[in-house]
This record gives C-alpha cells, structure tokens and sequence, in this order.
C-alpha cells in the first residue's frame, strides 16, 4: 500500500508562501543581521552651542556621500563613508542669515519635519557651503562619532 500523505497547499495561500520564500531568500543574500553599514558617522553640528539647521555632505577618495539632513537638534547620522580623510560640507537653507533660526525647509527624505521655525537650528556661516573650508575628518571604519564645531 502506498501512503498518500501528502498534502496540497490550497491556491489561496500560493501566494503568501512564494513571498515567504522570496522573503528568506534575501535575508540570506543579503546577510541577515549585518549590522549596518561598514562606516558610520554621528554627532552634532552647532554653531555658538546652537543646533545648526541645514544639510551636509562628505566627500573623499573620489566618493561624494550627502546631502545628509542635519536634525533640529543638530544630530546628525551618515553611512557608508570612504575610509581616509573626509572633507565636510554644511549648507543652510536658502534664504536665512548667520545664526538666524531657520525656517522649515521643503521635505528632505529622511528628516522629520518639527513645526515652528525656532526647532530647525540657527544657519551656518556661508564659508561653510564650499569645498576647502577646512572642516574634515578622517574616517577609520565602523562606528565614529564627531561632532562638527562652526565659528562665527
């Protein structure tokens, strides 16, 4: 006698269990539990002890990573980063003077929209906006934390 055991997935569930399977197999692909991104970097951008309001972005080793949304407290949080130096570059929103809070930007993806303008941190000094302005750091893989100190 033969066992016929076997039994049939019903039509109505193929399709949960193919995205099932699509699912576990990417987490598979794409190592499941990674950690993250290689080099990571955080800190907070101020300004006289104030948040700045604004964006950043790293470029080094031919790579240019930005821009990056700096948050209403200041913090800020970027990834994948080229090891080495890593020139920086902040740029405030358009239209608002030095130390002046900011007024809340267009949506930048990622960035958590506050309302009221004062939440949005003070502007940085133009000089900050162009490349060679002597804001660097250098980067050595993993998890870094550096805080970014403007001057008036």
């Amino acid at each position: 006698m033969q066992n016929h055991s076997n039994k049939v997935i019903p039509s109505s569930l193929l399709p949960l269990c193919r995205g099932a399977f699509l699912f576990l197999g990417l987490l598979v692909l794409g190592g499941c539990g990674s950690g993250g991104a290689a080099n990571s970097l955080s800190g907070k951008v101020t300004l006289n002890g104030n948040p700045v309001g604004g964006t950043l972005t790293f470029s080094g080793g031919g790579k240019e990573v930005g821009p990056v949304p700096i948050n209403p407290d200041g913090t800020y949080k970027v990834e994948n980063l080229p090891v080495g130096e890593v020139n920086i570059i902040v740029k405030g929103f358009p239209g608002v003077g030095v130390g002046m809070p900011t007024a809340p930007p267009p949506a930048i993806k990622g960035m958590e929209m506050p309302t009221g303008a004062a939440k949005m941190g003070v502007a940085p000094p133009a000089r900050y906006a162009a490349p060679g302005n002597g804001l660097t750091v250098t980067v050595k893989g993993g998890k870094q934390t550096h805080d970014i100190v403007l001057n008036p």
